[in-house]
């Protein structure tokens, strides 16, 4: 399928497992896609394995944790393209611990990463969908920010604001054909994932039980999600918090 011909599509932390899937699953049914990330290199690889498989894609390394560099990242590609019809908002960063564990600076660069990033992106961006005539955010959120998870309040309370941030956007800008929606992933096998799951002294294996599907999901899989939820095969769908979970509960 060619869903996304013609169109440009940004994808934040693209460098990252679900980030990387998003943007190859936008490239290969056409997209051009800019590949953003902290990480130049990953960014770049990225670039290399779309452009292997016949899609096009460049990679801007940008502090989305910074406003300044969110509007020149926008800037940046209108000047280029002249248009972007999809924003995927998907950087995020997950610090760990309760509220008298987790320090100042995690809370502060949490709501940084996984939610002003948002605001300022957003803000750049809209007036060109408006002009455009329409367009589509799909915003990473989390099935911890709909359902708690122990100890991990300042990921959870961020990716709840992503929650009720994509639902006010909706509801403002439906009016101008912007649809707006979010993802809402369970365990995803990814890098940062891995990380934890070494940290906890766990295995996938482990994880894997918890599912009653059977498994922890795939970023591909999320990746599919997002390019449904980006393509005029959801164009009803707006204000949406979808969650991709296999069933599973959040213990």
């Amino acid at each position: 399928m060619q869903r996304f011909e013609n169109k440009v599509a940004i994808v934040t932390g693209a460098g990252g497992g679900i980030g990387s899937a998003i943007a190859k699953r936008l490239a290969s049914e056409g997209a051009y896609v800019v590949v953003t990330d902290m990480n130049g290199d990953a960014a770049s690889t990225v670039v290399a394995e779309i452009e292997a498989a016949h899609g096009e894609a460049v990679a801007i390394v940008a502090d989305i944790a910074n406003g300044e560099s969110c509007r020149e990242l926008i800037a940046e590609v209108i000047g280029r393209k002249g248009h972007i019809d999809i924003l995927c908002n998907n950087a995020g960063i997950n610090r760990r611990g309760n509220l008298l564990s987790v320090t100042e600076e995690d809370w502060r660069l949490s709501f940084a990463v996984n939610i002003d990033s948002m605001f300022h992106l957003c803000k750049a961006v809209i007036p060109h969908m408006i002009e455009a005539g329409g367009g589509a955010i799909v915003n990473t959120a989390s099935q911890w920010g709909l359902h708690p998870a122990p100890n991990h309040i300042a990921y959870n309370v961020t990716k709840a604001a992503v929650a009720s941030f994509t639902q006010n956007l909706a509801r403002d800008y439906a009016p101008h054909k912007i649809r707006v929606n979010a993802v809402c992933p369970g365990e995803i096998h990814t890098p940062m994932l891995e990380a934890g799951v070494i940290r906890s002294g766990r295995t996938i294996a482990d994880l894997d039980r918890l599912v009653p599907f059977g498994r922890i999901g795939r970023p591909e899989e999320v990746a599919a999600l997002v390019a449904f939820l980006a393509s005029k095969e959801a164009e009803f769908m707006c204000g949406s918090l979808v969650e991709i979970t296999g069933a599973q509960a959040v213990a």
